[in-house]
């Protein structure tokens, strides 16, 4: 038995071990209420627990009105006072992608004249170089199953490279960023394509960013064998990759890097925490779910135009009777967005177009029939606090599975889009210099009296 299986193993001894931290560490759930916790800064109307301020970005589900009543509207993402339809639509007749200037408009709040958006994408492009050698001495080093901890492990792996490391200046710190913004895609397409010539023998290829391309672009070149895309490929994965870059400073990874920043810590040390928070499946590994449950039901559901034969298998879903007997249709339902989600509701139309060119418009409308029903069934069957509604993961796992993606990228991809929310929240909480990140747990175990070993159970 070499290294690696031993240290795979649970032995016994941790297994009893684990019975006590089990035993010693439930809290009774009850108690929540009886101290009025807020579990997850929410309270049971779903309502965030305002913990701090932010220009960068704002995300609506509810509104008050004058008499100070709250009403559930259609949700409203804003990146610095734009709305994110505004900026998407706008691009329509260009003939550039937008994830550049939208992570300009992010970092600096404002939208760049084209003499800045030129000059910005020649800096970005400029920090595409990986370190000499760090594809062979890093990435190719232990290739990791989970592309999020090989791009954890890259990124805490730049600090060493890095020159002026600890260095919290804003001028380093936001070198620092754009440096990371640039280099997210390859450290995620090479990692997979490690990992892919490690583990399953793969041919190992790995393409060069070119600097005229796009991120969403230079992805698709370094991913595919032959280089190729096409347009409107391109464009669907340039649309995620702008609605998945910022989304407030409440959700899980960007509070992460608020906290984590607060301490005064490196840059390199805030966005591998970040990295760690995203990687859950609560938070960015949803679309992978949805795909998984949309393989279920295209595997069991027999007239995909039937509403009758969708809702009787949706039903066994909700009832944890078919898929992963969780209960759950994944990519139904958000914390803040109850009558609808914006990014949804622009990534739709994008991925309509790409499934007609490559011949799905089935499986589309099969997705929206469930996108239709799956509400209605759920309030007939639960207790709701409000409405719900298809979120970004209803569509975007559809998107990239269409791209050809594998989905060991899937959660990747949405931190090379994160990565520019993040930077602009750790500028913006170390320009703001505020207290280290602190709240509060209260002690319910009671106090008790030391005994000597020799007379302890």
């Amino acid at each position: 038995m070499n290294f690696s299986d031993t240290y795979s193993i649970v032995p016994d001894e941790v297994k009893e071990l684990s019975k006590l931290t089990l035993e010693h560490s439930t809290i009774d759930t009850s108690l929540y209420a009886k101290y009025d916790v807020k579990r997850g800064l929410r309270d049971i109307d779903g309502h965030g627990v305002l913990t701090g301020l932010t220009e960068i970005s704002e995300v609506w589900g509810r509104q008050i009105d004058e008499n100070g009543d709250e009403h559930e509207v259609e949700g409203i993402l804003r990146y610095r006072g734009y709305n994110i339809d505004e900026l998407i639509k706008g691009h329509g007749n260009k003939d550039h992608f937008c994830f550049e200037e939208i992570t300009f408009l992010i970092l600096f709040g404002k939208l760049p004249t084209d003499e800045e958006f030129e000059d910005f994408k020649k800096l970005l492009a400029g920090y595409r170089a990986l370190p000499t050698n760090f594809v062979r001495d890093i990435i190719m080093k232990a290739p990791s199953r989970d592309m999020m901890n090989t791009l954890a492990r890259s990124v805490l792996t730049l600090y060493s490279y890095d020159h002026s490391d600890d260095d919290t200046s804003i001028e380093n710190v936001l070198r620092q960023c754009l440096e990371l913004i640039a280099l997210f895609p390859q450290l995620a397409v090479y990692g997979y394509q490690t990992y892919k010539y490690y583990h399953d023998g793969d041919s190992f290829f790995i393409h060069a960013p070119k600097p005229e391309l796009s991120a969403a672009e230079n992805i698709l070149h370094m991913l595919r064998p032959d280089s190729q895309f096409t347009h409107v490929e391109a464009r669907v994965l340039d649309i995620a990759l702008v609605l998945h870059a910022e989304h407030g400073g409440g959700n899980n990874s960007t509070f992460t890097t608020h906290v984590v920043t607060s301490s005064g810590t490196d840059t390199y040390s805030a966005i591998a925490a970040a990295l760690g928070s995203l990687k859950g499946p609560k938070h960015g590994g949803a679309n992978i779910k949805n795909v998984h449950m949309f393989d279920d039901i295209k595997a069991n559901v027999k007239d995909w135009t039937s509403d009758e034969e969708i809702s009787e298998y949706l039903i066994k879903i909700l009832n944890k009777e078919a898929f992963d007997k969780s209960g759950l249709i994944y990519g139904i339902g958000h914390a803040i967005y109850t009558k609808s989600d914006p990014r949804a509701q622009m990534l739709k139309m994008a991925v309509k177009e790409l499934a007609t060119e490559k011949g799905l418009l089935d499986e589309y409308e099969l997705r929206e029939r469930v996108a239709r029903l799956t509400p209605g069934l759920i309030a007939e069957r639960r207790k709701m606090y409000k409405n719900i509604c298809p979120n970004i993961d209803f569509y975007s796992g559809f998107a990239y599975r269409m791209l050809g993606l594998p989905e060991e990228l899937f959660t990747p991809l949405f931190a090379c889009a994160r990565i520019t929310g993040w930077s602009a929240h750790r500028l913006e909480e170390i320009i703001n210099v505020g207290k280290i990140i602190r709240p509060a747990y209260m002690n319910i175990c009671p106090e008790q009296e030391y005994v000597d070993m020799e007379n302890r159970d």
